[in-house]
């Protein structure tokens, strides 16, 4: 059945990101309590709840995206404990089996957007990677699963902090745009307490040399099935 995503004209709109990583998650049969960390107008909730039988949780620090994700969890017919707070500020009873997340991950530049909900859903200081990792383990349960997607070049310091939490990185998959272009995107899933060896998959390709989606990112978007609506909220 199609999801439908109502969201901002005006603000921060899930891309792709979101799409790729929600497929990336799939395939860990996610159970349990689950927490999506920033979870904007809902889309990785909603994507997972429709596939498994959990507990969701999320949290969401702008106010615009925590009413469209109310919004977005009624439409859908989902349950989902969300809470209009900044991460860090974040308090809660429950440990989580899986945690996930699409955290704001750009680097701070003389370009970034003057829009205040699009700086804060990009940029990394809105939540800095050591913060985002230390409270994250914290959560979780023994052997829980963080699974999360963050820009490629961080990936050392990335590791180090999963590391420096007792995080294991279990899977690596890198998404390259096109298959000659650097990876701009890593998805990560880790696990609290784990001895496994980790694995890197196989590349996510987006486009092939015809400018076109390949079969594996033709397969997330139909997987995924959305549909969004742009409209504002009335002012109260």
């Amino acid at each position: 059945m199609k999801s439908l995503f109502y969201q901002s004209a005006k603000g921060y709109c899930y891309n792709s990101d979101s799409i790729f990583l929600y497929r990336f998650a799939r395939d860990f049969k996610i159970k349990g309590n689950v927490l999506d960390i920033g979870c904007g107008v809902g889309v990785l909730s909603i994507l997972l709840a429709k596939d498994f039988k959990a507990k969701f949780y999320a949290v969401e620090k702008q106010e615009m995206m925590y009413k469209y994700a109310l919004k977005n969890f009624d439409v859908n017919r989902v349950n989902v404990d969300i809470k209009n707070c900044d991460f860090k500020d974040y308090n809660i009873d429950v440990k989580f089996d899986f945690i996930i997340s699409n955290p704001p991950f750009y680097k701070v530049d003389k370009h970034q957007s003057p829009n205040i909900s699009k700086n804060i859903a990009r940029y990394e200081h809105h939540l800095p990677l050591n913060l985002l990792i230390t409270k994250v383990s914290k959560l979780l349960k023994p052997k829980g699963y963080f699974i999360f997607c963050y820009d490629a070049s961080y990936l050392d310091e990335i590791l180090l902090n999963l590391k420096n939490n007792s995080l294991q990185a279990e899977f690596i998959k890198f998404v390259h745009s096109k298959a000659n272009k650097e990876a701009k995107i890593v998805m990560i899933t880790a696990r609290k307490s784990s001895n496994s060896v980790c694995k890197v998959l196989a590349p996510l390709i987006v486009f092939n040399d015809n400018n076109e989606y390949t079969n594996e990112a033709k397969e997330a978007f139909k997987l995924a099935d959305t549909y969004s609506i742009k409209a504002e909220f009335e002012e109260s």
